[in-house]
């Protein structure tokens, strides 16, 4: 009887074939899994990242606690009370202490928004929960 592990360039190629199949399955689910955001709403998302890039706002913003140190983490502040849509135009539009007041036009203000509130949905962070390190980064171990 042949036995199919004997040869090592068999095993080689059924843990390859594997390795593939597997590969692609993974892949392929994020294409047949319902989204929970239109196709509208996920091209404001894109649009909102591309502005949150055009204005540098990850200089002086984090996001899950990566990016600048001079203003506030952003991740969760379209959920914040008190920190609703009229509140975020507010500040970008007008600036307060070290941020500047933004000429962003109402497509961009739109986009950003929605950028934010899918930042928001997709997770929470809370940066001062966690010991700083050397290096800048964060321990997981809470203060």
């Amino acid at each position: 009887m042949l036995n199919l592990f004997a040869h090592p360039k068999r095993i080689f190629f059924v843990l390859f074939v594997c390795f593939i199949a597997f590969s692609v399955w993974i892949y392929t689910i994020p294409l047949f899994s319902p989204s929970q955001y239109s196709e509208k709403e996920l091209h404001l998302v894109a649009e909102g990242r591309l502005v949150w890039q055009k204005y540098n706002c990850h200089t002086c913003h984090q996001l899950y606690g990566l990016g600048g140190y001079l203003g506030p983490d952003l991740t969760n502040v379209y959920s914040r009370s008190g920190n609703n849509e009229h509140y975020i135009r507010g500040i970008v539009k007008s600036g307060v202490k070290q941020m500047p007041a933004f000429e962003i036009s109402e497509e961009e203000m739109n986009a950003l928004l929605q950028f934010l509130k899918n930042v928001d949905q997709s997770g929470s962070s809370n940066p001062q929960d966690y010991q700083p390190e050397i290096l800048g980064t964060f321990s997981l171990e809470k203060k």
